[in-house]
């Protein structure tokens, strides 16, 4: 029996965020990379390049927020560059609203302060069980956008591959779930650093992951 053609999906955490308030960005706008996170994309984006199955994707996506769109556009010009070199057709960046970061509650607010205050409005309840998110969007709504978008992919560029730049919880929330068949998950368990490359390889048709692969290129570079 002919063996299951493969579709590898890199995805990758944007760089540190610009946030002097320390503020939940979570999805406003406004939020760009900050210094350290511009050293963080570029790094990311030349360990990209060096890899033959992200210089030869099929196709590039990101969650529309700034703060993956300005990491994007570092990966594409470094990749496009290579593919340059290789007589290969520049990619170009599309945009999926399931690849936005998780919703949260304390929107706009510094944890510990006003509203966000741990002992106010019953807040500290909302945090005893790390593995179920009070503060926000459901693990099971986050892996449902998340599995329906990788998914897809895999079926529609079947046998190559996808760049794809999104954020910490979706990113994890779909390995976790591809790899435990459970969506809940304990925030200090995850392993999605900024600037991250998490490269997960899924059957055709079936969808069974079948290789991940974890990448830090810029774990040295630090504020």
């Amino acid at each position: 029996m002919a063996s299951q053609s493969v579709t590898t999906l890199y995805f990758v955490r944007h760089g540190e965020v610009n946030n002097p308030r320390k503020v939940v960005y979570e999805r406003l706008p406004g939020f760009p990379l900050s210094g350290v996170g511009r050293l963080q994309a570029k790094r990311l984006a030349s360990f990209l390049a060096t890899q033959p199955e992200a210089i030869r994707a099929s196709a590039f996506f990101s969650s529309s927020l700034d703060r993956t769109m300005e990491t994007a556009s570092y990966v594409l010009e470094a990749v496009n560059h290579r593919r340059a070199e290789e007589n290969l057709t520049p990619l170009s960046i599309a945009t999926d609203e399931r690849l936005l970061e998780a919703r949260n509650r304390y929107k706009g607010q510094r944890l510990g302060h006003g509203e966000a205050s741990l002992f106010r409005n019953g807040n500290l309840l909302r945090f005893l069980n790390l593995r179920t998110p009070g503060w926000g969007e459901s693990y099971d709504s986050i892996a449902a956008r998340m599995t329906d978008f990788a998914f897809e992919k895999v079926d529609e560029f079947s046998g190559g591959s996808v760049i794809v730049v999104s954020h910490e919880s979706p990113i994890w929330t779909l390995r976790h779930y591809l790899e435990t068949g459970r969506a809940a998950t304990n925030v200090l368990t995850r392993k999605t650093a900024l600037a991250s490359v998490t490269a997960l390889s899924l059957e055709v048709r079936t969808h069974r992951l079948v290789r991940v692969r974890y990448k830090d290129p810029s774990e040295r570079i630090v504020n």
